[in-house]
Protein backbone atom coordinates (compact mmCIF):
# COMPACT_ATOMS: atom_id res chain seq x y z
CA UNK A 1 0.00 0.00 0.00
CA UNK A 2 1.27 3.48 -0.90
CA UNK A 3 1.98 5.62 2.17
CA UNK A 4 3.33 8.66 0.25
CA UNK A 5 2.07 9.44 -3.26
CA UNK A 6 3.09 11.96 -5.90
CA UNK A 7 0.56 12.59 -8.66
CA UNK A 8 1.75 14.65 -11.68
CA UNK A 9 3.98 16.76 -9.43
CA UNK A 10 6.09 19.57 -10.87
CA UNK A 11 8.13 22.08 -8.89
CA UNK A 12 9.56 25.37 -10.16
CA UNK A 13 11.36 28.25 -8.48
CA UNK A 14 11.23 31.89 -9.62
CA UNK A 15 8.94 33.62 -12.10
CA UNK A 16 8.98 34.52 -15.79
CA UNK A 17 12.39 34.45 -17.46
CA UNK A 18 14.14 33.62 -14.16
CA UNK A 19 11.94 30.54 -13.58
CA UNK A 20 13.76 27.23 -13.05
CA UNK A 21 11.91 23.93 -13.44
CA UNK A 22 13.40 21.51 -10.91
CA UNK A 23 10.95 18.57 -10.98
CA UNK A 24 8.65 17.62 -13.86
CA UNK A 25 5.61 15.32 -13.92
CA UNK A 26 6.61 13.11 -11.00
CA UNK A 27 4.38 10.10 -10.38
CA UNK A 28 5.70 8.09 -7.46
CA UNK A 29 4.31 5.78 -4.80
CA UNK A 30 6.33 4.97 -1.65
CA UNK A 31 5.12 1.64 -0.27
CA UNK A 32 4.58 1.13 3.45
CA UNK A 33 7.54 -0.61 5.10
CA UNK A 34 9.86 -0.42 2.07
CA UNK A 35 13.36 1.02 1.84
CA UNK A 36 13.32 3.25 -1.23
CA UNK A 37 16.50 4.90 -2.51
CA UNK A 38 16.51 7.90 -4.86
CA UNK A 39 19.76 8.16 -6.74
CA UNK A 40 21.01 10.95 -8.99
CA UNK A 41 23.54 13.62 -9.87
CA UNK A 42 23.75 16.96 -8.06
CA UNK A 43 21.11 19.32 -9.40
CA UNK A 44 18.57 16.62 -10.36
CA UNK A 45 16.05 17.76 -7.72
CA UNK A 46 16.67 15.02 -5.11
CA UNK A 47 16.50 17.39 -2.13
CA UNK A 48 13.44 19.19 -3.55
CA UNK A 49 11.71 15.81 -3.82
CA UNK A 50 12.41 14.95 -0.17
CA UNK A 51 11.41 18.47 0.94
CA UNK A 52 8.01 17.90 -0.73
CA UNK A 53 7.65 14.63 1.23
CA UNK A 54 8.67 16.40 4.45
CA UNK A 55 6.20 19.25 3.87
CA UNK A 56 8.99 21.83 3.76
CA UNK A 57 7.97 22.74 0.19
CA UNK A 58 4.74 22.64 -1.77
CA UNK A 59 4.38 21.52 -5.40
CA UNK A 60 3.86 24.08 -8.17
CA UNK A 61 1.55 21.56 -9.84
CA UNK A 62 0.06 18.21 -8.80
CA UNK A 63 -0.39 16.71 -5.32
CA UNK A 64 1.73 15.02 -2.64
CA UNK A 65 -0.20 12.97 -0.09
CA UNK A 66 0.55 11.01 3.08
CA UNK A 67 -1.96 8.19 3.66
CA UNK A 68 -4.16 9.84 1.01
CA UNK A 69 -4.25 13.21 2.82
CA UNK A 70 -2.47 16.24 1.31
CA UNK A 71 0.87 17.12 2.91
CA UNK A 72 0.53 20.75 3.98
CA UNK A 73 3.57 21.08 6.26
CA UNK A 74 6.03 19.17 8.45
CA UNK A 75 4.64 16.50 10.78
CA UNK A 76 6.04 14.13 13.43
CA UNK A 77 4.94 11.13 11.36
CA UNK A 78 7.68 12.08 8.86
CA UNK A 79 11.12 12.28 10.50
CA UNK A 80 13.82 14.02 8.44
CA UNK A 81 17.58 13.54 8.72
CA UNK A 82 19.55 16.08 6.68
CA UNK A 83 23.11 16.11 5.37
CA UNK A 84 24.12 18.85 7.83
CA UNK A 85 23.85 18.11 11.52
CA UNK A 86 21.71 21.11 12.66
CA UNK A 87 22.13 20.34 16.37
CA UNK A 88 21.70 22.91 19.15
CA UNK A 89 25.34 23.62 20.08
CA UNK A 90 24.57 24.52 23.71
CA UNK A 91 22.67 21.27 24.41
CA UNK A 92 24.20 17.88 25.21
CA UNK A 93 23.49 14.74 23.17
CA UNK A 94 20.69 13.92 25.62
CA UNK A 95 19.39 17.51 25.50
CA UNK A 96 19.21 17.51 21.69
CA UNK A 97 17.24 14.25 21.61
CA UNK A 98 15.00 15.37 24.50
CA UNK A 99 14.16 18.57 22.58
CA UNK A 100 12.57 16.45 19.82
CA UNK A 101 10.62 14.39 22.38
CA UNK A 102 9.34 17.54 24.12
CA UNK A 103 8.09 19.06 20.86
CA UNK A 104 6.23 15.93 19.67
CA UNK A 105 5.06 14.43 22.98
CA UNK A 106 4.50 17.42 25.31
CA UNK A 107 2.14 15.46 27.59
CA UNK A 108 4.25 12.33 27.99
CA UNK A 109 5.44 11.77 31.61
CA UNK A 110 9.02 12.90 32.18
CA UNK A 111 10.21 9.47 33.37
CA UNK A 112 8.89 7.82 30.19
CA UNK A 113 10.60 10.48 28.05
CA UNK A 114 13.90 9.92 29.86
CA UNK A 115 13.60 6.18 29.27
CA UNK A 116 12.88 6.63 25.53
CA UNK A 117 15.69 9.17 25.03
CA UNK A 118 18.11 6.75 26.69
CA UNK A 119 16.81 3.92 24.46
CA UNK A 120 17.37 5.84 21.20
CA UNK A 121 20.79 7.15 22.25
CA UNK A 122 21.80 3.55 23.03
CA UNK A 123 20.39 2.41 19.67
CA UNK A 124 22.82 4.67 17.79
CA UNK A 125 25.76 3.70 20.04
CA UNK A 126 26.19 6.97 21.95
CA UNK A 127 25.45 5.90 25.55
CA UNK A 128 29.04 6.83 26.48
CA UNK A 129 28.59 10.41 25.16
CA UNK A 130 25.17 11.50 26.51
CA UNK A 131 26.60 14.51 28.36
CA UNK A 132 28.84 15.77 25.53
CA UNK A 133 27.97 18.81 23.43
CA UNK A 134 28.14 18.82 19.59
CA UNK A 135 31.54 20.58 19.54
CA UNK A 136 33.01 17.60 21.43
CA UNK A 137 31.72 15.06 18.89
CA UNK A 138 33.13 13.80 15.56
CA UNK A 139 31.11 14.22 12.35
CA UNK A 140 29.91 10.62 12.53
CA UNK A 141 28.81 11.02 16.16
CA UNK A 142 26.92 14.25 15.38
CA UNK A 143 25.07 12.47 12.58
CA UNK A 144 24.20 9.65 15.01
CA UNK A 145 22.58 12.26 17.31
CA UNK A 146 20.54 13.39 14.31
CA UNK A 147 19.38 9.81 13.71
CA UNK A 148 18.50 9.34 17.41
CA UNK A 149 16.57 12.62 17.42
CA UNK A 150 14.53 11.64 14.36
CA UNK A 151 13.80 8.18 15.80
CA UNK A 152 12.74 9.64 19.15
CA UNK A 153 9.83 11.34 17.37
CA UNK A 154 8.68 7.81 16.47
CA UNK A 155 7.88 8.69 12.85
CA UNK A 156 6.10 6.32 10.48
CA UNK A 157 8.44 7.38 7.67
CA UNK A 158 12.16 8.21 7.88
CA UNK A 159 13.31 10.68 5.21
CA UNK A 160 17.11 10.67 4.82
CA UNK A 161 18.62 13.43 2.69
CA UNK A 162 22.24 12.36 1.99
CA UNK A 163 22.83 11.84 5.74
CA UNK A 164 26.18 10.08 5.22
CA UNK A 165 27.82 12.16 2.50
CA UNK A 166 30.00 14.31 4.77
CA UNK A 167 31.52 11.28 6.54
CA UNK A 168 34.66 9.26 5.83
CA UNK A 169 34.17 5.90 4.08
CA UNK A 170 34.46 3.70 7.19
CA UNK A 171 32.12 5.81 9.37
CA UNK A 172 29.70 6.05 6.44
CA UNK A 173 29.56 2.27 6.02
CA UNK A 174 29.05 1.69 9.77
CA UNK A 175 26.25 4.26 10.03
CA UNK A 176 24.53 2.89 6.90
CA UNK A 177 24.53 -0.56 8.54
CA UNK A 178 22.99 0.94 11.71
CA UNK A 179 20.25 2.70 9.72
CA UNK A 180 19.42 -0.61 8.04
CA UNK A 181 19.26 -2.38 11.40
CA UNK A 182 16.90 0.29 12.79
CA UNK A 183 14.70 0.08 9.67
CA UNK A 184 14.65 -3.71 9.87
CA UNK A 185 13.84 -3.80 13.62
CA UNK A 186 11.04 -1.19 13.50
CA UNK A 187 9.83 -1.91 9.93
CA UNK A 188 9.56 1.81 9.31
CA UNK A 189 9.23 3.16 5.79
CA UNK A 190 12.56 4.67 4.67
CA UNK A 191 13.30 7.02 1.79
CA UNK A 192 17.03 7.66 1.31
CA UNK A 193 18.61 10.15 -1.06
CA UNK A 194 22.19 9.32 -2.01
CA UNK A 195 24.67 9.62 -4.85
CA UNK A 196 26.51 6.42 -3.89
CA UNK A 197 25.54 3.40 -6.01
CA UNK A 198 26.99 0.79 -3.61
CA UNK A 199 25.17 2.36 -0.64
CA UNK A 200 21.93 2.31 -2.65
CA UNK A 201 22.23 -1.40 -3.54
CA UNK A 202 23.24 -2.43 0.01
CA UNK A 203 20.22 -0.65 1.57
CA UNK A 204 17.37 -0.57 -0.97
CA UNK A 205 14.37 -2.69 -1.84
CA UNK A 206 13.94 -0.39 -4.82
CA UNK A 207 16.22 2.19 -6.48
CA UNK A 208 14.81 4.99 -8.62
CA UNK A 209 17.19 7.10 -10.66
CA UNK A 210 16.55 10.81 -11.12
CA UNK A 211 17.29 12.29 -14.52
CA UNK A 212 19.10 15.65 -14.94
CA UNK A 213 15.95 17.15 -16.53
CA UNK A 214 13.97 16.68 -13.29
CA UNK A 215 12.00 13.61 -14.39
CA UNK A 216 12.01 10.18 -12.76
CA UNK A 217 14.28 7.71 -14.49
CA UNK A 218 14.58 3.97 -14.51
CA UNK A 219 13.54 1.82 -11.55
CA UNK A 220 15.75 -1.04 -10.30
CA UNK A 221 14.42 -3.71 -7.93
CA UNK A 222 16.94 -5.13 -5.43
CA UNK A 223 16.14 -8.73 -4.49
CA UNK A 224 19.48 -9.63 -2.83
CA UNK A 225 18.65 -11.35 0.51
CA UNK A 226 19.30 -9.32 3.67
CA UNK A 227 21.48 -8.74 5.54
CA UNK A 228 23.88 -7.66 2.82
CA UNK A 229 27.48 -7.89 3.95
CA UNK A 230 29.72 -5.45 2.06
CA UNK A 231 32.61 -7.89 1.72
CA UNK A 232 30.35 -10.71 0.52
CA UNK A 233 28.72 -8.42 -2.05
CA UNK A 234 32.01 -8.36 -3.97
CA UNK A 235 31.31 -12.02 -4.95
CA UNK A 236 27.54 -11.61 -5.41
CA UNK A 237 26.55 -11.83 -9.09
CA UNK A 238 23.29 -9.89 -8.62
CA UNK A 239 25.17 -7.09 -6.85
CA UNK A 240 27.71 -6.92 -9.70
CA UNK A 241 25.02 -6.90 -12.38
CA UNK A 242 22.99 -4.20 -10.59
CA UNK A 243 26.15 -2.15 -10.13
CA UNK A 244 26.82 -2.27 -13.87
CA UNK A 245 23.19 -1.55 -14.84
CA UNK A 246 22.71 1.39 -12.44
CA UNK A 247 26.15 2.87 -13.22
CA UNK A 248 25.60 2.63 -16.98
CA UNK A 249 22.17 4.24 -16.71
CA UNK A 250 23.42 7.15 -14.58
CA UNK A 251 26.45 7.73 -16.80
CA UNK A 252 24.34 7.61 -19.96
CA UNK A 253 21.82 10.17 -18.69
CA UNK A 254 24.26 12.30 -16.73
CA UNK A 255 27.61 12.37 -18.48
CA UNK A 256 27.01 13.73 -21.92
CA UNK A 257 29.33 12.56 -24.68
CA UNK A 258 32.39 14.74 -24.81
CA UNK A 259 32.84 16.68 -28.04
CA UNK A 260 36.28 16.06 -29.48
CA UNK A 261 38.33 19.23 -29.38
CA UNK A 262 39.64 20.90 -32.51
CA UNK A 263 42.71 22.45 -30.92
CA UNK A 264 46.21 21.24 -31.71
CA UNK A 265 48.74 21.44 -28.90
CA UNK A 266 51.56 23.76 -30.00
CA UNK A 267 55.08 22.32 -30.23
CA UNK A 268 56.69 24.35 -27.44
CA UNK A 269 59.25 23.22 -24.86
CA UNK A 270 58.54 23.90 -21.17
CA UNK A 271 61.31 25.42 -19.06
CA UNK A 272 62.15 22.11 -17.35
CA UNK A 273 62.03 20.05 -20.56
CA UNK A 274 65.35 18.79 -21.86
CA UNK A 275 66.32 19.56 -25.50
CA UNK A 276 65.36 16.74 -27.86
CA UNK A 277 68.94 15.55 -28.37
CA UNK A 278 69.55 15.29 -24.62
CA UNK A 279 66.23 13.53 -24.09
CA UNK A 280 67.12 10.99 -26.81
CA UNK A 281 70.54 10.36 -25.26
CA UNK A 282 69.04 9.84 -21.80
CA UNK A 283 66.08 7.78 -22.94
CA UNK A 284 67.43 4.46 -21.61
CA UNK A 285 68.27 6.04 -18.26
CA UNK A 286 65.11 7.94 -17.50
CA UNK A 287 62.51 5.34 -18.48
CA UNK A 288 63.36 2.98 -15.61
CA UNK A 289 63.16 4.12 -11.97
CA UNK A 290 62.07 7.54 -13.19
CA UNK A 291 60.79 8.25 -9.68
CA UNK A 292 62.53 6.59 -6.75
CA UNK A 293 61.44 6.74 -3.09
CA UNK A 294 64.35 5.33 -1.07
CA UNK A 295 64.07 4.58 2.70
CA UNK A 296 61.78 7.59 3.07
CA UNK A 297 60.94 8.67 6.64
CA UNK A 298 58.90 11.54 8.04
CA UNK A 299 59.40 12.38 11.71
CA UNK A 300 57.65 15.24 13.55
CA UNK A 301 58.91 16.60 16.88
CA UNK A 302 56.30 16.47 19.68
CA UNK A 303 56.40 17.37 23.41
CA UNK A 304 56.65 13.62 24.12
CA UNK A 305 59.55 13.12 21.70
CA UNK A 306 59.85 12.40 17.96
CA UNK A 307 56.81 10.88 16.20
CA UNK A 308 57.55 8.79 13.10
CA UNK A 309 54.57 9.15 10.77
CA UNK A 310 56.05 7.41 7.69
CA UNK A 311 58.82 4.83 8.02
CA UNK A 312 61.01 3.11 5.44
CA UNK A 313 58.81 3.87 2.42
CA UNK A 314 60.48 2.33 -0.67
CA UNK A 315 58.94 2.55 -4.14
CA UNK A 316 60.22 2.82 -7.71
CA UNK A 317 58.10 4.09 -10.62
CA UNK A 318 58.91 3.83 -14.30
CA UNK A 319 58.26 6.80 -16.54
CA UNK A 320 54.60 7.09 -17.57
CA UNK A 321 53.35 4.89 -14.73
CA UNK A 322 50.17 5.76 -12.77
CA UNK A 323 50.17 4.75 -9.09
CA UNK A 324 47.24 4.93 -6.63
CA UNK A 325 48.16 5.31 -2.96
CA UNK A 326 45.42 4.02 -0.64
CA UNK A 327 44.95 3.38 3.09
CA UNK A 328 42.85 4.39 6.08
CA UNK A 329 42.69 8.00 7.32
CA UNK A 330 45.93 9.03 9.04
CA UNK A 331 48.16 6.45 7.33
CA UNK A 332 50.53 9.05 5.87
CA UNK A 333 49.38 8.97 2.21
CA UNK A 334 49.27 12.76 1.89
CA UNK A 335 52.55 13.07 3.83
CA UNK A 336 54.32 10.97 1.17
CA UNK A 337 52.70 13.04 -1.58
CA UNK A 338 53.65 16.42 -0.08
CA UNK A 339 57.25 15.22 0.34
CA UNK A 340 57.29 14.25 -3.35
CA UNK A 341 55.90 17.70 -4.18
CA UNK A 342 58.71 19.35 -2.21
CA UNK A 343 56.16 20.95 0.13
CA UNK A 344 57.15 18.87 3.18
CA UNK A 345 60.73 18.30 4.31
CA UNK A 346 62.14 14.76 4.09
CA UNK A 347 63.33 13.60 7.55
CA UNK A 348 65.43 10.69 6.29
CA UNK A 349 65.94 8.89 2.98
CA UNK A 350 65.53 10.43 -0.47
CA UNK A 351 63.22 11.02 -3.42
CA UNK A 352 64.83 11.16 -6.86
CA UNK A 353 62.94 12.29 -9.97
CA UNK A 354 64.54 11.82 -13.38
CA UNK A 355 67.88 11.17 -11.70
CA UNK A 356 67.86 14.29 -9.50
CA UNK A 357 66.99 14.75 -5.83
CA UNK A 358 63.65 16.41 -5.04
CA UNK A 359 64.33 19.64 -3.15
CA UNK A 360 61.63 22.26 -2.67
CA UNK A 361 58.57 22.94 -4.83
CA UNK A 362 59.00 23.11 -8.61
CA UNK A 363 56.55 23.36 -11.54
CA UNK A 364 58.04 20.10 -12.89
CA UNK A 365 55.95 18.53 -10.10
CA UNK A 366 52.34 19.67 -10.46
CA UNK A 367 49.89 19.10 -7.58
CA UNK A 368 46.09 18.88 -7.69
CA UNK A 369 44.63 19.15 -4.19
CA UNK A 370 41.13 18.32 -2.91
CA UNK A 371 40.38 22.04 -3.08
CA UNK A 372 41.74 23.53 -6.33
CA UNK A 373 42.86 26.87 -4.75
CA UNK A 374 41.95 29.11 -7.68
CA UNK A 375 42.11 32.90 -7.60
CA UNK A 376 38.34 33.62 -7.35
CA UNK A 377 38.48 36.93 -9.23
CA UNK A 378 40.34 35.44 -12.23
CA UNK A 379 38.74 33.54 -15.11
CA UNK A 380 39.44 29.87 -15.82
CA UNK A 381 41.80 30.94 -18.61
CA UNK A 382 43.68 33.41 -16.39
CA UNK A 383 44.04 30.85 -13.57
CA UNK A 384 45.65 28.31 -15.93
CA UNK A 385 47.78 30.96 -17.69
CA UNK A 386 49.62 31.92 -14.47
CA UNK A 387 51.66 28.70 -14.46
CA UNK A 388 51.91 28.40 -18.24
CA UNK A 389 53.54 31.82 -18.57
CA UNK A 390 56.26 30.71 -16.14
CA UNK A 391 57.13 27.30 -17.63
CA UNK A 392 57.11 28.30 -21.32
CA UNK A 393 59.25 31.49 -21.25
CA UNK A 394 60.41 31.08 -24.87
CA UNK A 395 56.95 30.49 -26.34
CA UNK A 396 55.02 33.34 -27.95
CA UNK A 397 51.92 34.78 -26.27
CA UNK A 398 49.73 33.05 -28.89
CA UNK A 399 51.40 29.66 -28.29
CA UNK A 400 50.99 29.97 -24.52
CA UNK A 401 47.33 30.88 -25.05
CA UNK A 402 46.94 27.76 -27.21
CA UNK A 403 48.35 25.57 -24.40
CA UNK A 404 45.86 27.11 -21.91
CA UNK A 405 42.86 26.72 -24.21
CA UNK A 406 43.83 23.21 -25.32
CA UNK A 407 43.73 21.82 -21.77
CA UNK A 408 40.61 23.75 -20.74
CA UNK A 409 38.87 22.28 -23.77
CA UNK A 410 40.17 18.81 -22.89
CA UNK A 411 38.55 19.00 -19.42
CA UNK A 412 35.22 20.08 -20.89
CA UNK A 413 35.38 23.84 -20.22
CA UNK A 414 35.45 25.08 -23.83
CA UNK A 415 32.38 27.24 -23.17
CA UNK A 416 33.46 28.49 -19.72
CA UNK A 417 37.04 29.67 -20.25
CA UNK A 418 36.14 33.28 -19.53
CA UNK A 419 34.01 32.61 -16.45
CA UNK A 420 35.45 33.85 -13.15
CA UNK A 421 36.26 31.07 -10.68
CA UNK A 422 33.89 32.42 -7.99
CA UNK A 423 30.88 31.74 -10.26
CA UNK A 424 31.79 28.06 -10.83
CA UNK A 425 30.56 24.89 -9.14
CA UNK A 426 33.06 22.75 -7.20
CA UNK A 427 33.21 20.29 -10.10
CA UNK A 428 34.04 23.04 -12.59
CA UNK A 429 36.72 24.48 -10.30
CA UNK A 430 38.35 21.08 -10.03
CA UNK A 431 38.36 20.82 -13.85
CA UNK A 432 40.30 24.09 -13.96
CA UNK A 433 42.71 22.63 -11.36
CA UNK A 434 43.27 19.54 -13.53
CA UNK A 435 43.76 21.66 -16.69
CA UNK A 436 46.23 23.88 -14.82
CA UNK A 437 48.29 20.87 -13.66
CA UNK A 438 48.49 19.27 -17.12
CA UNK A 439 49.23 22.60 -18.80
CA UNK A 440 52.47 22.86 -16.80
CA UNK A 441 53.64 19.80 -18.80
CA UNK A 442 55.03 18.35 -15.56
CA UNK A 443 57.40 15.43 -15.20
CA UNK A 444 55.31 14.25 -12.26
CA UNK A 445 51.59 14.77 -11.56
CA UNK A 446 50.57 14.49 -7.89
CA UNK A 447 46.86 14.20 -7.04
CA UNK A 448 45.80 14.44 -3.38
CA UNK A 449 42.19 13.18 -3.09
CA UNK A 450 41.40 15.37 -6.13
CA UNK A 451 37.70 14.42 -6.18
CA UNK A 452 37.18 14.04 -2.41
CA UNK A 453 34.92 17.11 -2.05
CA UNK A 454 32.64 16.14 -4.95
CA UNK A 455 29.57 13.92 -5.00
CA UNK A 456 30.34 10.44 -6.31
CA UNK A 457 28.61 10.95 -9.66
CA UNK A 458 30.55 14.15 -10.42
CA UNK A 459 33.66 12.19 -9.36
CA UNK A 460 32.96 9.58 -12.05
CA UNK A 461 32.75 12.30 -14.65
CA UNK A 462 36.04 13.89 -13.62
CA UNK A 463 37.76 10.50 -13.38
CA UNK A 464 36.85 9.98 -17.04
CA UNK A 465 38.19 13.47 -17.85
CA UNK A 466 41.42 12.77 -15.95
CA UNK A 467 41.92 9.42 -17.70
CA UNK A 468 41.26 10.91 -21.11
CA UNK A 469 43.80 13.73 -20.62
CA UNK A 470 46.34 11.43 -18.92
CA UNK A 471 46.04 8.98 -21.81
CA UNK A 472 47.23 11.72 -24.20
CA UNK A 473 50.17 12.84 -22.05
CA UNK A 474 51.20 9.61 -20.21
CA UNK A 475 52.67 11.79 -17.45
CA UNK A 476 54.02 9.85 -14.45
CA UNK A 477 51.32 10.22 -11.77
CA UNK A 478 50.52 9.38 -8.14
CA UNK A 479 46.97 9.71 -6.84
CA UNK A 480 46.15 9.57 -3.12
CA UNK A 481 42.61 8.27 -2.59
CA UNK A 482 40.47 6.35 -0.08
CA UNK A 483 38.10 5.16 -2.83
CA UNK A 484 38.84 1.54 -3.82
CA UNK A 485 37.13 1.78 -7.21
CA UNK A 486 38.89 5.05 -8.05
CA UNK A 487 42.25 3.53 -7.09
CA UNK A 488 41.78 0.54 -9.43
CA UNK A 489 40.22 2.56 -12.25
CA UNK A 490 43.12 5.02 -12.50
CA UNK A 491 46.21 3.00 -11.67
CA UNK A 492 48.74 0.59 -13.11
CA UNK A 493 49.56 -0.36 -9.52
CA UNK A 494 47.65 0.17 -6.26
CA UNK A 495 50.06 0.79 -3.37
CA UNK A 496 48.46 0.12 0.02
CA UNK A 497 49.78 1.72 3.21
CA UNK A 498 49.62 0.28 6.70
CA UNK A 499 48.07 2.39 9.47
CA UNK A 500 50.12 5.15 11.12
CA UNK A 501 52.16 6.04 13.00
CA UNK A 502 55.21 4.33 11.42
CA UNK A 503 53.16 3.74 8.27
CA UNK A 504 54.85 2.00 5.37
CA UNK A 505 53.89 0.03 2.24
CA UNK A 506 51.85 -3.03 3.22
CA UNK A 507 50.99 -4.49 -0.18
CA UNK A 508 51.11 -3.64 -3.89
CA UNK A 509 48.55 -4.88 -6.42
CA UNK A 510 49.40 -4.82 -10.13
CA UNK A 511 46.25 -3.76 -11.99
CA UNK A 512 46.56 -5.64 -15.25
CA UNK A 513 43.50 -4.15 -16.96
CA UNK A 514 43.43 -2.78 -20.52
CA UNK A 515 43.80 0.94 -21.31
CA UNK A 516 42.29 3.30 -22.26
CA UNK A 517 39.85 2.59 -19.43
CA UNK A 518 36.25 3.53 -18.81
CA UNK A 519 34.24 2.79 -15.69
CA UNK A 520 31.58 0.96 -17.71
CA UNK A 521 34.09 -1.38 -19.39
CA UNK A 522 35.99 -2.14 -16.18
CA UNK A 523 32.85 -3.03 -14.20
CA UNK A 524 32.23 -5.78 -16.76
CA UNK A 525 35.82 -7.02 -16.90
CA UNK A 526 36.13 -10.54 -15.35
CA UNK A 527 39.26 -9.60 -13.32
CA UNK A 528 37.96 -6.29 -11.93
CA UNK A 529 36.41 -7.76 -8.79
CA UNK A 530 39.52 -9.86 -8.10
CA UNK A 531 41.62 -6.68 -7.84
CA UNK A 532 38.86 -5.04 -5.81
CA UNK A 533 38.82 -7.97 -3.36
CA UNK A 534 42.61 -7.77 -2.91
CA UNK A 535 42.34 -4.11 -1.87
CA UNK A 536 39.22 -4.61 0.30
CA UNK A 537 40.86 -7.55 2.13
CA UNK A 538 43.90 -5.42 2.93
CA UNK A 539 41.80 -2.47 4.16
CA UNK A 540 39.63 -4.73 6.32
CA UNK A 541 42.77 -6.26 7.86
CA UNK A 542 43.89 -2.79 8.97
CA UNK A 543 40.43 -1.44 9.85
CA UNK A 544 40.75 -1.46 13.63
CA UNK A 545 44.27 -0.37 14.39
CA UNK A 546 47.92 0.08 13.52
CA UNK A 547 48.66 -3.62 13.16
CA UNK A 548 46.35 -6.31 11.73
CA UNK A 549 44.27 -8.00 14.41
CA UNK A 550 43.53 -11.68 14.64
CA UNK A 551 39.91 -12.57 13.89
CA UNK A 552 38.94 -13.12 17.56
CA UNK A 553 40.46 -9.74 18.53
CA UNK A 554 38.53 -8.03 15.70
CA UNK A 555 35.26 -9.55 16.95
CA UNK A 556 36.01 -8.28 20.44
CA UNK A 557 36.70 -4.76 19.17
CA UNK A 558 33.53 -4.82 17.06
CA UNK A 559 31.52 -5.87 20.13
CA UNK A 560 32.92 -2.99 22.14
Amino acid sequence: MGIIKFENVSKSFGEGTSRTDVLKDINLEVNEGEFLVLLGFSGTGKTTLINLMAGLDTPTKGSVTFKDKPITGPGPERGVIFQSYSLMPWLTVKGNVMLAMDSVFPKMPRAEKEEKVEHYIKMVGLSHATTRRPAELSGGMRQRVNVARALAMNPEVLLLDEPLSALDALTRANLADEIEEIWSADKKTCVLITNDVDEAIILADRIIALNPDGTLGEEFKVTIPRTRDRMEMNDNEEFKKLRVDVTKYLMDVGIEGKVEGSRILPDVTPIHGAPKAVADAQKGLIDKNFLDFSQLHKVYPTPKGPLTVVEDFNLKLNRGEFISLIGHSGCGKSTVLTMAAGLNEISKGAIRLDGRHVEGADPERAVVFQSPNLFPWLTAKENVAIGVDKVYPKASMAERQDVVEYYLERVGLADAMDRPAHSMSNGMKQRVGIARAFALSPKLLLLDEPFGMLDSLTRWELQEVLMEVWDRTKVTAICVTHDVDEAILLADRVVMMTNGPQATIGKIVDVDLPRPRTRKALLEHPDYYKFRQDVLDFLEEYEHGAKPKKKEEKSKIAAE
